[in-house]
């Protein structure tokens, strides 16, 4: 039963998508539908808060630098609700100091990739964090 094709994997599999830059939405955007993936973004933390609720996603990117609710804020809020609670959090930064790393700890998040990301640190954290 162990498939070998990596494309198509993650068909199906709803990820959130939150920054506050269309470029960094956009490209995770095209990335991730081209794995399958159905994605739902949000320009900031507000905004994802809603549509969370709305759209129930697998997994959610947030970054940590945003207007009005940053990334940690935005993870605490997560993981206080009792529904989301589960919901697998991955801070996206462009700082990768170790004060930042804990700081994402601590609110909860699962992981932290630095960006720019690669596809493959994507993937591999949707993988790591998502059973299928």
């Amino acid at each position: 039963m162990e498939s070998t094709d990596n494309s198509g994997n993650l068909s199906g599999l709803k990820v959130m998508v939150i920054d506050d830059s269309k470029t960094i939405r956009r490209t995770a955007e095209t990335l991730l539908k081209r794995e399958g993936c159905d994605v739902v973004t949000a320009s900031d933390g507000f905004e994802a808060l809603a549509k969370i609720v709305e759209q129930h996603p697998h997994i959610i990117f947030v970054d940590v630098m945003m207007p009005r609710l940053d990334g940690y804020q935005t993870c605490a809020l997560i993981k206080n609700n009792q529904v989301f609670k589960s919901t697998p959090v991955i801070m996206l930064s462009s700082k990768d100091g170790l004060f930042d790393k804990a700081r994402g700890r601590i609110v909860g998040s699962e992981q932290y990739l630095t960006k720019p990301f690669t596809r493959e640190e994507l993937l591999g954290a949707i993988r790591s964090h998502v059973t299928a």
